[in-house]
C-alpha cells in the first residue's frame, strides 16, 4: 500500500445503492438513484465509547468498535433497503401484500432483524461447529495421531468456507455494484488521507485496497483464531464451539489493534500481516463508476470536521 500522509479516524460502509461515511461526530449515507440523483441521511446512532470513553482504551475498543459498526451499519441498511423499496414501488401481491398490510413500516426492520439472527446462527454453525465435527471424524478415520493440527485444520476450513461465500455472492449484479461502492469508499479515503481535493479526477486515481478495510480484518480475525485455537483443549463440538464464541472479544481486539498498527507502519512485517487481507480485497472492493465516486465524496464531505479532529497520527 502507498504510505500516507495521515491517517484518520474516518471510515465506510457499502450499502445497496449507495455509501455510507462515518465521522469522528457525525454519519452520513448518500444515495444515487437510476436517474443518478444523489440524496443524502444522517445516521443516528450514538457510539458507545462516547457515552462511555473507557470502552475507547487500548485492547478494549475493537469489540465495541465492532458492536458500534453493526449498529450504525443496520440503521444504514434498513435506509437503504427503504430507499430501494421507493425506487423500485409496484404493487404487493399475495403473501407480500399481507406482510405489508400487517406489518407496514415495521416490515423492514423484522426481516433484517430475522435474517440477522438466522445469519448469526448459520454462521456459528458453519465456521465453528462445522470444523470441529469433520476434524473430530478425520481424527477417528486416520491412524495417525494428528490432534496437534486441530486448530490448523480447522482455521484453514474457516478460511475456505469465507473465500468461497464471498467468490459465490459476487456473481450475484447487486452484490458486484456492492462491491463497487466497497471501492468507491477505499478511493475516496485515500484521496482524504493523501491530502487531495475531493473531486471524481482524484478519486479515481486512487487505489482501491485499503489496510483498514473490513474485509481485511475479517480475514486477519480467521487467522489470530488459528492462534487462539491451540489454546483450547476441548475436542467435543458444542464445547469447543462454546469456548471459541467466548474467545470473540480476546480475538477481535487483537485483530484491531494489529489492524491500526499495520496502517501506521509500512514495514515487511504490516505488509506480511495486512497481505491476505488486502489479497481478499480483489473479490470484495471492485472498480467503481463515476456516480458511485459522486456519491462517496458527497457522504465523505459531510462527516470531515472542521477542527481536524479525526486526526489521529
Amino acid at each position: 500500500m502507498e504510505k500516507t500522509k495521515k491517517i484518520t479516524t474516518i471510515g465506510g460502509q457499502a450499502l445497496i445503492e449507495g455509501i455510507m461515511m462515518v465521522g469522528p461526530k457525525r454519519t452520513t449515507a448518500a444515495f444515487c438513484d437510476e436517474k443518478g440523483n444523489i440524496t443524502t441521511e444522517d445516521v443516528e446512532a450514538p457510539r458507545l465509547r462516547d457515552k462511555w470513553p473507557i470502552l475507547g482504551k487500548p485492547f478494549i475498543r475493537g469489540i465495541f468498535s465492532m458492536i458500534d459498526t453493526f449498529r450504525l451499519g443496520y440503521k444504514a441498511l434498513s435506509l437503504s433497503a427503504d430507499k430501494l423499496t421507493d425506487m423500485g414501488e409496484e404493487e404487493l401481491t399475495g403473501f407480500d401484500k399481507w406482510l405489508d398490510d400487517h406489518l407496514g413500516e415495521k416490515m423492514t426492520g423484522i426481516v433484517m432483524a430475522v435474517g440477522g439472527v438466522l445469519g448469526v446462527a448459520l454462521a456459528i454453525l458453519l465456521f465453528f461447529f462445522l470444523p470441529t465435527v469433520l476434524f473430530n471424524l478425520l481424527d477417528g478415520a486416520i491412524p495417525a495421531d494428528i490432534s496437534p493440527w486441530r486448530s490448523v485444520f480447522e482455521g484453514l476450513l474457516r478460511i475456505a468456507i469465507f473465500v468461497g461465500y464471498i467468490l459465490l455472492v459476487s456473481l450475484m449484479p447487486d452484490m458486484r455494484r456492492t462491491f463497487q461502492y466497497h471501492g468507491a469508499e477505499h478511493k475516496t479515503i485515500f484521496c482524504y488521507e493523501n491530502d487531495l481535493p475531493l473531486t471524481v479526477e482524484n478519486v479515481r486515481k486512487q487505489g482501491r485496497f485499503h489496510p483498514r478495510c473490513g474485509t481485511s480484518f475479517m480475514i486477519l480475525m480467521l487467522l489470530i483464531g488459528i492462534i487462539v485455537g491451540f489454546f483450547i483443549p476441548f475436542e467435543n463440538p458444542f464445547l469447543r464451539t462454546f469456548t471459541k464464541l467466548l474467545c470473540i472479544p480476546v480475538i477481535v481486539n487483537i485483530g484491531y489493534e494489529l489492524q491500526k498498527a499495520c496502517a501506521r507502519h509500512t514495514g515487511l512485517l504490516s505488509r506480511i500481516i495486512t497481505a491476505p487481507g488486502l489479497w481478499m480485497q480483489r473479490i470484495t472492493v471492485k472498480e467503481p463508476d463515476d456516480k458511485m465516486i459522486e456519491a462517496a465524496i458527497t457522504a465523505m464531505e459531510a462527516v470531515i470536521p472542521e477542527n481536524g479532529e479525526d486526526l489521529i497520527a
